[in-house]
This record gives structure tokens, C-alpha cells and sequence, in this order.
């Protein structure tokens, strides 16, 4: 492989690194000028060209190996594109946002770019090294956007409880990742794979590897009991993040995880299954069973993140080689419509807070239809979406997931998915309920900037086109499972 082909296969990282330095000049020009717009579009506009990047090599079907260490195969690049695509959407709604909260917008864009080639490099990789690098870089990326704040006791807070659980959790990852290497003696993942097929003996260390690897990275989707940073991170982080860390960044934890498991331990298929099932019911009756308490609609929201992780979680509980319902395909159209779904729930409340001098309870919402109805429908949309409500994407996000389920005759987690799904309604709908049919408790209404507004209808379009035209992305999705089985991961 030459130069030039290994330059084509990384473009969509190449133009992230030179994105986020450009940001950085472009700010250090015009810090004082325009409040960190110019960046802003820069950081846009590198994020769209990466995203166009890796469309174009995802329609030449590519399954190469590159530098022996990241697989570009569509496996990554679908997350990929649905990563960049959630970061650039965050930065539009950020900038308004960010102006008078920070004199340091350039860094917070550049930030947020660099967690982006973050994700590229982590849903790609095929090597145990380059799999902890990537989620380390990620992970220290999120640490300082979390904390971005200086002087808001939340957001430092919120860093500081990230960062001590991360740091924690890093290194269970690692030493999960040494065994493996120990036991085999390489670091690539097909390769170990075939290995540990081959030995008997090691079994069981391969299934206390795999342990230690979920624990790892099972942070980073926020599943059960690796979630106890999730709820504090994402109420006390500046609110842009929040959106951030509950969508890209679990999107890439979910990636890495799948490519983990069914490339280094297929031969522990049903270890791992009975796991993942147990883990997928506890993350999903603790999430909604919690969020059914809060107040707070953006608490609500963290916790709402950690039930959608188990629903999500169950695509992998369920995978197999089937056309339709191999639950790959559910995993991945649950993803990339949860994208646009959360980004959006999340981002609405820059609106709310706005209005109400940074809180997000609850009584904020009420005759939010009186006083501002495009927001109040938007709101609505996202809800309805979370709950599973068609024709949004959320619905069909659930019905390929749960399809899987019931294809493998996991009844029982089937039936406790869709008892959670009923649990989750209430405080979803709860939210509609006080919008539309309880009177409002604040006078005036409720704006939102042009960027914000833009992101916000380009969410709700996304939310409603992907559930009404489902036959078109879910031809997309199954050719891209289809090539992921004839390639292998």
C-alpha cells in the first residue's frame, strides 16, 4: 500500500487534524472580533467535509487494513459519518451559546473537532493499542469540555467526577487489553481472535479479558454499573456537551465495543450474550426507573441516555447472521437516529435556559405550546421519538432492535425491554402533558437563536424523514451489515 492510497483510506482524519489547527489560527486572528464565529465555521465546515469524505469511501465498499492498526471498512465509516455529522450539529447550536461564557471559544471548537478525530480513530481500529489510545484521547478531549466552564462549580464538578470514573476505568481497559495480549502474544484483534478459537486453555482468561475490556468500555456508553459519572456529567456540563457526550461519544463506545467482542472473542458468544442481556436490563430499568423521578428535564434527560443504552445494547445482545432482523442493523439504525433525536432534545434546552437563567425544571415547560409552539412541537418530536412513538425514527429503532430479540427467542428479555419502553412513556409524555395542557408559571416567550433554530428543525426533519421513509435507510443499513458479514470486522 503506498502513500498516496493510505493518504485516500485516512482522509476523513487528515481533514479533522488540519481542521483542528486551522480553528486554532483562524481564533487566534479574530479571537477579539466576532466571538469565535469564523472558528466555529471553520470547525463546521471541516466536520462536513470529513462526513463527505467518508460517504465516498463508504461507496467504494472498502475492507482494507491500514498501517496494520485501523480497519476502513463501513463498519466505521457509518459511525463515522453519523459522529461527524452530530459534532457539527452541536458547534451550530454552540455558538450563540458560548458567546460571554468563555473567552476561550477557539479551544472549545478545536475541542470538539479533535474528539471527533477521536471517534474516527476508535471506531476503526483493529488494534488493542490503538483502541486504548483512541479512547484515552477521547476521553481526555470530553474531561476538559466537561469542566470548559472555569468558575461554574457544576461544570468542574461534572469534569472532575468524569475524569477520576474515566482515569478508573482506563485502567481496568488496559489491564483487560495486557491479558489479552498475554495470553496471545499480539495485539491484533482478527488475530486473536483465531487464537483464542484454537486454544481451550484459554478460555477463562479470555473471558476475564473480556470483563475487564466492557468495564473499559462500557463507560463510554454509559451502561449499568459503569454509568455513576453519566448523570452529574451531563446536568453539570456546559449543555452543548451534554448533548455531546449522550450522543457521538457513546455512539463511538458502542462501536468499538461491537468490533471488540465480535472480532477478538466470537468463540465466547454465549458468555458474552448472557452478559450483555443482564447488563442491557439493569441499564434499562435503572435509567427509566430514575428518570421517572427527576425534576430537572435535563437530569432527566442523562438518565433517559443511560435506558436508551440498554435498548441500544440490545442489538448486540441479539446478533447473528440474519437478513432482516440480525440485530447489527438495529444497533446501527438505533444509533444513527438516536443522534438526532438526543442531539436535539438536549440543544432545545439552550432555549429553555436562556429563558430562565440556566434552569431546566420541568415547571419551565409548562404552556411552552402558548408561548413558543414551533419549540413546543419540536420538543414534542423528540419526546415522542424517545418513547418509540411512530412515525418517528425512534420507533424503528426499537422495532429492528426488539425484532432481533424475539428472532433469537429471548422472550423474557424481550418482554422486560418492552415493559421499560411503558415506563419510559410516562416521563416522555409527562413533558408533552406540560407543555400543552398545564398553564404556564412564566411570562413571555421562549426564543432561539437562528443557529439554533436551523440545528433544532434539521433534527426534527431527520427524526420524522428517517421513521417515514424507513424502507430507504434500512436498505442502507442492511447492504451495510451485508458487506460487514462478507468482509467480517
Amino acid at each position: 500500500m503506498n502513500v498516496l492510497e493510505i493518504l485516500r483510506l485516512l482522509a476523513p482524519e487528515f481533514i479533522l487534524l488540519i481542521t483542528g489547527f486551522a480553528v486554532i489560527g483562524v481564533d487566534l486572528a479574530r479571537r477579539r472580533q466576532d466571538e469565535g464565529k469564523t472558528a466555529a465555521t471553520v470547525a463546521v465546515m471541516g466536520l462536513l467535509l470529513a462526513a463527505l469524505a467518508s460517504v465516498w469511501l463508504y461507496l467504494g465498499h472498502p475492507g482494507e487494513i491500514v498501517l496494520f492498526t485501523m480497519a476502513i471498512d463501513v463498519y466505521g465509516l457509518f459511525f463515522k459519518t453519523a459522529a461527524f455529522i452530530g459534532v457539527a450539529l452541536v458547534i451550530i447550536a454552540s455558538v450563540n451559546f458560548m458567546a460571554g461564557r468563555s473567552k476561550y471559544l477557539g479551544e472549545f471548537y478545536a475541542l470538539l473537532v479533535f474528539a471527533a478525530l477521536a471517534i474516527s480513530v476508535v471506531v476503526s481500529a483493529s488494534n488493542l493499542i490503538l483502541i486504548y489510545i483512541g479512547i484515552e484521547f477521547l476521553s481526555i478531549t470530553s474531561y476538559i469540555l466537561a469542566g470548559f466552564l472555569r468558575g461554574d462549580k457544576r461544570s468542574e464538578e461534572a469534569a472532575i467526577k468524569y475524569f477520576l470514573y474515566g482515569a478508573s476505568a482506563g485502567a481496568i481497559l488496559l489491564f483487560g487489553l495486557s491479558i489479552l495480549y498475554g495470553v496471545t502474544g499480539t495485539t491484533d484483534l482478527a488475530t486473536i481472535g483465531d487464537l483464542l478459537l484454537r486454544s481451550r486453555s484459554a478460555h477463562w482468561l479470555g473471558l476475564v479479558a473480556l470483563m475487564m475490556a466492557l468495564a473499559g468500555i462500557g463507560y463510554k456508553a454509559s451502561l449499568v454499573p459503569f454509568h455513576q459519572w453519566a448523570p452529574d456529567t451531563y446536568d453539570g456540563a456546559p449543555t452543548p456537551v451534554s448533548a455531546f457526550l449522550s450522543t457521538a461519544s457513546k455512539a463511538a463506545g458502542f462501536a468499538v465495543l461491537g468490533r471488540v467482542i465480535l472480532t477478538a472473542f466470537p468463540q465466547l458468544q454465549p458468555d458474552w450474550t448472557q452478559i450483555l442481556g443482564a447488563i442491557a436490563v439493569l441499564t434499562m430499568f435503572l435509567g427509566n426507573l430514575t428518570a421517572l423521578k427527576q425534576k430537572s428535564v435535563k437530569r432527566m434527560l442523562a438518565y433517559s441516555s443511560i435506558g436508551q443504552a440498554g435498548y441500544i445494547l440490545l442489538g448486540l445482545v441479539a446478533v447473528n447472521q440474519s437478513g432482516n432482523f440480525g440485530g447489527m442493523n438495529g444497533l446501527m439504525i438505533y444509533l444513527f437516529g438516536y443522534i438526532f433525536t438526543n442531539v436535539g432534545a438536549f440543544l432545545l434546552l439552550l432555549a429553555i435556559e436562556q429563558k430562565s437563567g440556566g434552569s431546566t425544571d420541568i415547571s419551565q415547560f409548562k404552556g411552552l405550546a402558548t408561548r413558543s409552539p414551533a419549540l413546543a412541537l419540536i420538543m414534542a418530536m423528540f419526546m415522542l421519538s424517545l418513547a418509540g412513538v411512530p412515525p418517528t425514527v425512534g420507533f424503528l429503532g426499537k422495532f429492528y432492535v426488539f425484532a432481533a430479540v424475539m428472532n433469537q427467542q429471548m422472550l423474557v428479555l424481550g418482554a422486560l425491554a418492552a415493559v421499560n419502553t411503558i415506563i419510559a412513556a410516562f416521563y416522555y409524555l409527562n413533558v408533552i402533558r406540560h407543555m400543552y395542557f398545564s398553564e404556564s408559571e412564566v411570562e413571555g416567550g421562549v426564543m432561539a437563536s437562528r443557529g439554533l433554530m436551523t440545528v433544532l428543525v434539521v433534527n426534527a426533519v431527520m427524526v420524522l424523514a428517517i421513521g417515514i421513509f424507513a424502507q430507504f435507510f434500512m436498505t442502507w443499513v442492511n447492504n451495510s451489515v451485508s458487506m460487514i458479514i462478507a468482509n467480517g470486522f
